[in-house]
């Protein structure tokens, strides 16, 4: 059994916003330097749901379903729960701004 590798929260969501981009898995695995292909399909999968909480979650921490980090205050949760959902928004901007370029292109 090999050991666990932790990826930061920047390359997770770096390969979630490649993924949702069209980059193929192999290209996505080599450029971020991404051991497993399953591990990209589970942060996907996580993204989808809405789970991203998940990603900040230390290795082996991950299956603790439907529990987020643990915070000080209410402050912190919610500057986290603000980061995220600004990241999300990035990402998705970013998505939209691929499909318009490719929209372009097929016509």
């Amino acid at each position: 059994m090999g050991t666990r590798v932790s990826y930061p929260v920047e390359i997770k969501l770096k390969a979630i916003e490649m993924g949702l981009a069209g980059v193929p898995v192999k290209e996505v695995l080599s450029q971020l330097n991404i051991r497993n292909p399953t591990q990209l399909k589970t942060w996907m999968k996580w993204y989808q749901n809405g789970d991203v909480h998940r990603l900040e979650q230390p290795v082996g921490k991950q299956y603790a379903y439907g529990k987020g980090p643990d915070f000080e205050n209410e402050i912190a949760k919610l500057k986290t729960e603000n980061r995220q959902l600004k990241q999300q928004i990035e990402i998705l901007k970013k998505y939209k701004e691929l499909e318009r370029k490719w929209y372009q292109k097929s016509q």
